[in-house]
C-alpha cells in the first residue's frame, strides 16, 4: 500500500513538474527602430523660379506606377517625359522614384522627402498637392490618410482605396479620382466603392470613368491642361 502510494505521489509530481515547464511565456519589450532608405527622385522647377526671388510656389508630390520601375539593367527610371517635353507648370514637381518591383512605396520615406524639399525651397506649405497612378494611386491614398494636414488637393489615378479608412481624411481636402471602366488589373469597383463612401461623408470628391479604357488611362489624365490649373487653384484651409 505505502509502495502504491509512493509511485501515485510520483506520478503527480511529475505532472506537475511537465505541467510548468510546458507553461508559455510573455514579456514586454521595447525596441527603438532606425531605417534609412537611400531615394533618388526629380524636381520640376518653373521656369520663372530663379528670376522671381521672392514669390512662393506650390508644389505637386507625383507618385508612379509599377511601370516606371527601372527595368533589369537600368539603374534608375529615367525623367518622366512630362517634365522634359516643353510642358510649363505653375508649381514644383517632385517625382520620387521607386526601385523595388515587389514592394509598395515607403510612405514614410516618401514624407521625409517632401518634408525636406519643402524645407529647401520657397514652397507655400498652404499648396502641397498630391497625386498618384497605380501603385502610386494607392499611395496617394495611404498618405492623404495618414498625413490628412498635408495636403491641399488630392488626384488619384487606377488606384487601389482603402475604403474602410475613408473618414481619416481630411473633411476640407478636394479629391479627383480617374478610373478606367475596362481595367482588369486594379478594378474600377475600388474607385466607385471609395468615391460612393466619400460622397456619403459629405466629402468634396469627383470620380471621373473613362468608359472604353482599362488601366492605362494616366496619359490621357496627366496630358490635360484643366487638372494642373484645378490644383494651382487650391489651398490648405
Amino acid at each position: 500500500m505505502i509502495k502504491i502510494m509512493k509511485i501515485t505521489a510520483l506520478i503527480f509530481f511529475t505532472f506537475q513538474i511537465l505541467s510548468c515547464a510546458s507553461q508559455s511565456t510573455v514579456i514586454e519589450g521595447h525596441l527603438e527602430t532606425v531605417v534609412t532608405k537611400p531615394m533618388d527622385y526629380y524636381l520640376y522647377y518653373p521656369e520663372d523660379y530663379e528670376v522671381q526671388t521672392t514669390k512662393t510656389y506650390g508644389i505637386l508630390l507625383f507618385l508612379h506606377g509599377s511601370g516606371s520601375i527601372p527595368k533589369k539593367g537600368q539603374e534608375k527610371m529615367p525623367p518622366p517625359d512630362a517634365l522634359i517635353d516643353g510642358t510649363e507648370y505653375p508649381f514644383l514637381i517632385l517625382v520620387p522614384q521607386l526601385q523595388e518591383p515587389t514592394k509598395m512605396w515607403n510612405t514614410e520615406a516618401v514624407m521625409q522627402l517632401l518634408d525636406t524639399v519643402v524645407a529647401q525651397n520657397r514652397i507655400d506649405e498652404k499648396k502641397i498637392y498630391l497625386t498618384g497612378l497605380s501603385r502610386g494611386g494607392a499611395a496617394a491614398w495611404d498618405l492623404a490618410i495618414a498625413f490628412p494636414e498635408k495636403f491641399a488637393a488630392l488626384a488619384v489615378v487606377c488606384g487601389m482605396a482603402p475604403t474602410p479608412y475613408a473618414h481619416w481624411m481630411d473633411k476640407n481636402l478636394p479629391i479627383k479620382v480617374f478610373h478606367g471602366k475596362n481595367d482588369t488589373i486594379i478594378p474600377y469597383a475600388e474607385s466607385e466603392e471609395m468615391v460612393h463612401r466619400l460622397k456619403s461623408l459629405g466629402y468634396n470628391v469627383s470620380l471621373t470613368s473613362y468608359e472604353h479604357y482599362g488601366h492605362a488611362i494616366w496619359d490621357v489624365v496627366y496630358k490635360d491642361p484643366k487638372l494642373y490649373k484645378w490644383f494651382k487653384n487650391q489651398k490648405k484651409m
